[in-house]
């Protein structure tokens, strides 16, 4: 694909990795800012590669790279183009957490490394280029064609796997993405995932421990009447209307024992200093009285 800019310039390798920063190498003195071309190359390429795939919207693009943690492999001619160069096409990966069925159609949860986009200019293709860019993402990210996976691959591509690495069969997923046999043969590859144990039924509560303190705390913070009683009265209180019944405030308490009874008549009753006083001036003035009435019969 040709650009009306110097691509020899933008990229310097013949296969160049570009992450989130859009850099390619240093910035050259009294040159404009290399990332707006850098932009173009990655979009127009990433237009053709959905087109090749009859897809709707390209998904690969600059703002897309920028907002992810992707590597994008391109590779160059610099030969062609009066000496400015072309670019040949683009391998993206990264790496993409899913859920996948081995082949016994247990769920594992995994991380690999993820074939994203790969895209060859259709006039260059059939010349190498593809084996080229392939073979230098693998030595560069030191893994296995078989460890990985692979985003919606065209008949081209699966060819192309087939042809050069032998991966032919593949295990079926209900999602668009495809590994082959092997790909869960590693136990250290692949991660399975961990269930939590249901908890019976009898260990069902309402709330738990910490929640039920909080309550409580709030019930001993609100001053009484407002607050709930901890536990049920041990009687049911007296009616407003009982003579035994002791008018509220702060002071009292809401919850009281039954009452016993009047107490019992007698010498031995238990009197306050006061009545007693009473009593005693009533007695002296009975004997008093009793006095005058007979000095009043004597004469």
């Amino acid at each position: 694909m040709e650009f009306p800019f110097d691509v020899n310039a933008l990229f310097p390798e013949r296969i160049t990795v570009l992450d989130h920063n859009l850099t390619a190498g240093r910035k050259a003195l009294g040159r404009q800012d290399p990332q707006r071309q850098i932009a173009t190359v990655i979009d127009e390429l990433g237009k053709a590669s959905a087109k090749a795939q009859q897809l709707a919207a390209p998904i690969t693009t600059a703002v897309k790279l920028q907002t992810n943690r992707h590597h994008l492999y391109l590779l160059k001619e610099g030969e062609s183009n009066g000496g400015k160069g072309v670019a040949v096409g683009f391998l993206k990966v990264g790496y993409k957490k899913l859920f996948l069925l081995d082949q016994q159609g247990a769920h594992v949860e995994t991380e690999p490394l993820c074939v994203l986009d790969f895209f060859v200019t259709e006039n260059l293709q059939r010349h190498g280029y593809g084996l080229e860019l392939f073979s230098f993402m693998l030595q560069h990210k030191r893994v296995e064609p078989v460890r990985m996976a692979y985003d919606r691959p065209s008949p081209k591509f699966l060819s192309f796997l087939g042809k050069h690495y032998g991966l032919k069969d593949c295990v079926p997923q209900v999602n668009n993405f495809v590994v082959f046999d092997g790909f869960f043969r590693d136990k250290s590859a692949v991660q399975l995932r961990k269930t939590l144990p249901k908890k019976p039924e009898g260990e069902i509560k309402p709330y738990s421990l910490t929640e039920r303190e909080v309550v409580r705390e709030e019930q001993r913070a609100l001053p009484w009447p407002f607050a709930r009683p901890t536990a049920p009265p041990l009687s049911p209180p007296l009616s407003l209307s009982s003579p035994y019944s002791r008018s509220l405030s702060v002071d009292s308490s809401p919850s009281r024992g039954p009452f016993r009874g009047n107490p019992a008549p007698g010498p031995h009753r238990n009197q306050t200093p006061h009545s007693q006083y009473i009593e005693n001036m009533n007695c002296r003035a009975r004997r008093t009285s009793s006095l005058n009435r007979s000095q009043i019969s004597f004469h």
